[in-house]
């Protein structure tokens, strides 16, 4: 698999789908691993040039530290020119919606649409004490602990009673992926950081905003901030699925956004 050396880190990348198709990023959250979108990639791929990546500090790119979302989004505009991809669809969960948007904003003809997916608009109280207790179980009882935590803060209720047997396995690999407690403390830093607020209103590119009600993780309320923030935004909320619709409500998911991303520019 292609990897390129950028500011320190070696970072991993895909493309999957057939070269002449409409170009598509698809951009993973905190936890950083093309594998968040194993329930769409291969179907996606069937009709968009689909461009995967792990971010720095996660993964098959370096664990090394991050220093702010701005790096990891140089990171992907660097990502994008090695895969003769200088524009395209991109449709970011949460950290990778953060990305998205400074990218956006720092190179405005990079995406040719955007969906922004159970993201936020800044690090607010609540989200650093959430942060921090994810911190605390990183560095005091392991990677293992963090992603049993994770799965509470990711899935809702309803669904980890319905798919108890995978979710071993899930929060395993997910441990796996990790860098050290000091790397992914700078991950969990650099997205508490990011705020983006004040150049929200000169985001150019068609923008849909889709959030679950019972996201704990990032509440509805990021997403109701972003579109009241972005003029031309598309709200879109559903009922039920938690921080991790894409996973938890696959066939609503895709029945959202790939309309979407079908759209002419």
């Amino acid at each position: 698999m292609p990897k390129l050396h950028r500011d320190g880190a070696d970072l991993w990348w895909d493309v999957k789908g057939a070269p002449d198709a409409p170009p598509l990023i698809l951009a993973a959250g905190l936890g950083g691993t093309h594998g968040w979108w194993a329930p769409q990639i291969e179907a996606y791929a069937r009709e968009f040039r689909v461009l995967v990546f792990d971010q720095r500090g996660t993964g098959h790119s370096s664990r090394v530290q991050v220093a702010s979302v701005e790096q990891m989004a140089a990171d992907l505009a660097a990502v994008m020119d090695a895969a003769g991809m200088p524009q395209a669809a991109y449709l970011g969960h949460s950290t990778g919606g953060a990305i998205g948007v400074a990218l956006a904003l720092a190179e405005p003809a990079r995406f040719s649409r955007m969906i922004v997916y159970a993201s936020t608009t800044h690090g607010d109280g609540y989200r650093h004490r959430v942060f921090a207790l994810r911190k605390i179980l990183m560095e005091r009882a392991g990677p293992e602990a963090y992603a049993r935590y994770t799965t509470l803060l990711l899935h809702p209720p309803y669904w980890i009673n319905a798919n108890e047997a995978r979710i071993a396995a899930d929060e395993a690999a997910a441990a796996g992926a990790l860098g050290d407690p000091l790397v992914q403390g700078s991950r969990l830093d650099a997205i508490l950081a990011f705020d983006p607020r004040g150049q929200l209103p000169q985001l150019k590119p068609p923008l849909m905003v889709l959030c679950a009600d019972d996201d704990i993780l990032t509440p509805r309320y990021f997403s109701e901030e972003m579109v009241s923030l972005v003029p031309h935004a598309r709200p879109v909320f559903v009922p039920r699925g938690g921080h991790a619709l894409s996973r938890t409500e696959p066939a609503l998911f895709d029945s959202i956004v790939l309309p979407f991303l079908r759209e002419a520019p």
